[in-house]
Order: structure tokens, then sequence, then C-alpha cells
């Protein structure tokens, strides 16, 4: 991994053009380019601090009051009016130019600010989350720092009169809670008089320099539940008196799986996976008791509209045939994140106006995953597109995967994403 001390960043212009994450020819073509990668330089050791200090000190979903007031403080400073959400954690910020006619439509950048419930296990950086159980394991620190490093830029831009079109800023807590902290951002007014809305997540399968951009669904609609079984109980000599409820939860997570895949459409890619089984407390006591806790994936929106009512069919039929009671807790998540074609047309123009040459691939094809993401709620209300951000070192040799302890990215991204993000906003992004 690439990591640079905040006080002297490495800017990737100063390495050979050949390697794909150095920093690129400007665009001849795009008025201001050399003026913007100026300004995105000018921040790029304080973003790269600020997004190690937040790694640092992760907060979990809806619980993130210190990076909230990290965020709204850096805004003021930079002249700009922030408004917190009404729970106290997630900020918007609109930054509009002088002159804009009222009502004009807004071009919207989202990031995720929350982090994740698991142990930091890097040993080898100085900005290891310090706080047990707690980590940025998912890049929603790089996301924070690129949305702010555009507020930052943007509005420098509006000062100097470059900005021609309104910009907001959303700053969402609670994305790795479902059904998510977007939620929270719409039922707030944060999508009021937007037209046209990105974002960009860490893809560390991606070198840094490049984003991988995908029409229609990027990812799948995620949902979560939960199983209760219940009987009777009783002693292990009698099993035929009673429910043998160990017996009935083993059938129900190894069989139910493979019958809900064989009643679905293939094509909709549906999963279900079971994380958590617990029953029972002693050897020869049949319990009372049993749940098991799992996720469905589906690739596809007609997939995620049917799972709920086919799951209650088809646990009803098995828990028949143990004698066992149940009840299932279907939690809704999200719906699959559908990029609209013509916001991928803008990010692969932007991307190619800002970062392209002959010899480097800055944009790649992505495929869809399986992996949930809450930015789907603003995409079910207007047009937008998430790209994939590469954060993969070219040196790197392995891949450190997202929601694992061990995940990192290679700095240079935050300076790729808010110069891209600055582009959009400045040149590229047709808001309607």
């Amino acid at each position: 991994m690439n990591h640079p001390t905040p006080g002297s960043v490495a800017s990737p212009l100063d390495q050979d053009p050949d390697d794909p994450a150095a920093d690129p020819v400007p665009g001849a073509d795009l008025p201001g380019a050399d003026l913007l990668r100026a300004r995105v330089r000018a921040h790029t050791a304080e973003l790269v601090a600020f997004r190690r200090d937040v790694h640092m000190h992760p907060e979990l979903g809806r619980e993130e009051f210190r990076t909230t007031a990290l965020l709204k403080e850096r805004l003021e400073r930079a002249g700009l009016a922030p408004r917190v959400l009404p729970a106290g954690t997630g900020l918007i910020c609109d930054i509009v130019p002088a002159g804009a006619p009222a009502g004009e439509p807004l071009l919207a950048f989202r990031a995720d600010i929350d982090a994740l419930p698991i142990d930091d296990a890097k040993t080898d950086v100085p900005y290891r989350s310090t706080i047990p159980g707690r980590a940025h394991a998912c890049g929603h620190d790089v996301h924070t720092a690129v949305a702010l490093g555009t507020g930052l830029v943007l509005a420098e831009a509006a000062d100097a009169g470059r900005l021609r079109q309104p910009v907001r800023l959303v700053f969402q807590p609670a994305e790795e809670v479902m059904p998510g902290g977007a939620l929270d951002v719409i039922k707030a007014g944060g999508l009021e008089n937007v037209g046209r809305m990105f974002a960009v997540h860490c893809d560390p399968k991606v070198e840094v320099g490049r984003i991988g951009l995908r029409v229609g669904a990027i990812t799948s609609a995620c949902d979560r539940l939960v199983l209760a079984l219940d009987g009777p109980g009783g002693h292990t000599a009698r099993p035929h008196l009673t429910t043998d409820l160990v017996t009935a939860v083993a059938r129900m997570a190894a069989d139910l799986p493979g019958a809900f895949g064989r009643r679905v459409d293939p094509r909709w890619g549906v999963s279900l996976v079971w994380g958590r089984i617990a029953s029972g407390s002693a050897a020869n006591v049949i319990p009372q008791h049993a749940e098991l806790e799992g996720t469905v994936r589906c690739l596809e929106l007609a997939g995620w509209r049917e799972a709920p009512e086919l799951l209650h069919e088809l646990i009803a039929r098995i828990a028949e045939t143990h004698r066992a009671k149940w009840e299932l807790t279907y939690h809704r998540g999200v719906p699959p994140v559908v990029n609209e074609a013509e916001s991928i047309a803008q990010l692969d123009a932007a991307m190619h106006a800002r970062f392209g040459h002959p010899r480097r691939t800055v944009v790649e094809d992505t495929e869809q995953s399986l992996g949930g993401e809450d930015f789907a709620w603003y995409l079910e209300k207007i047009p937008g597109a998430l790209a994939r951000l590469g954060v993969r070192g070219p040196e790197e040799s392995g891949t450190r995967d997202l929601h694992q302890g061990t995940f990192d990215v290679d700095e240079r991204a935050i300076g790729v994403g808010v110069e891209l993000f600055c582009s959009l906003a400045l040149e590229h992004a047709r808001v309607l």
C-alpha cells in the first residue's frame, strides 16, 4: 500500500506516465484543468490526514457524532452552512453559486460515514483504529474524505465564479444498518430539488487511478431474516415424545436454501445464506427454542419482491415435518443499486477527460456484486450512479477485501475521487 505521510503526500503527477496510478495528463480541451488539479493537490495532505483521523476513531451507524462534528467544523471554516440531520449524525451541505436561479436543480454527491463492528487487524500503520471492535473496513472514511475535498474545492470555485450549478453534499449515517441511513436523509428532505446524484465506493480489486462502471444493477438487494423455532423440549432419551428441535433447526438450515433456490428463476441470482445458528445448553436436554439468522440477496427486483412470501411457504412445510412451531421475522433491507445510463456516461466522460491517457486504462467494466448498498434508495427516486473507486496500489500482489480487519487503501485514491467529482460539477454533469 502507498501510505505517504500527511505532511508530504506523494503526488502521482511525479511518477512515470505509464504507471496506471500516476497522476494523469490534464485534458487539453477541459477549461481550467490545470487549475482544478492544483486546487485538489493543495488539499490532498489535509484530506489524507482527515481520513486517518476518522479511521482511528470509527463510529457505528447513527453514532457518528464525532465524525459529524469534524465535518461540520471544516465545512463552516470553508464558508459553507452544513445542516446536521435531525437525529444528530450525518449532515447535508449545499454550495450555491451567486446568482443561481431559485429552485435550480442540485447535483448531489453522497458519502457514507459509518464504520463496521469488527476489530482492526492492521499492525503496520500508525492510523489503525483506537477503538476495539470498531473499524473502517469498508472504505467509508475514504468516501467521506472525497466528499469533503469536493466541498472544499467547489466552495473555492464558487467564490471565484467558476461554479455554474448548485451542488449538495450528503454525508450519510448508517449505511451498514439495514434498511440504511439513506432513508434518514430522504426523510429529512435530502433529495428535495436534487436532479442527479453520484457516489463512489472503494473497490480493492480495482487499481488506484481507475474506476469501475456498469450500467444497470451494480449491487444486489439484501434482506435479513431471523427464524425462531419452538417446541416443548424434553429428554434426549425420549425424542419421540417431544419436538426434536435441534434436528428441526439443522434440517431448516440445510434444506431451506436449496428448496428456495429451486423455486425461483435462476436468473434472479437469489442467495440465502445463514450466518448464525443457536440452540440448546446441555447434551441430554432437547431445547425449547432455536434460532437461525441470515441474509437473502437477489440480483433482480422481481426476486426481491417474491422472496418473503415464498420463504414463509417453504418454512411452514419443513417445520410441519418436524412438528415445530415457527416465526419468521423478515427485515427488508435494500433493493439493488441500478445505475442510470446517462449518469454512467457522464462519469465515463469526466474520468477520461481528467485522467485519460492513450497508454492507460482509467475506466473498466465492473460486475454486479451480491453486496447490498443503501445508495439504492436514492436511485429509486432520482437518476444517478455509483462508481467503484480503485484503491489497490499497483505494487500490491494480493487484495485486502472489504469487511475484513486488514482492509486498507492506497490513499492516492482520495485525490482521484475529489477530482472526478469536481470535474462532474464544473464541466461534465447534466443535472436533468
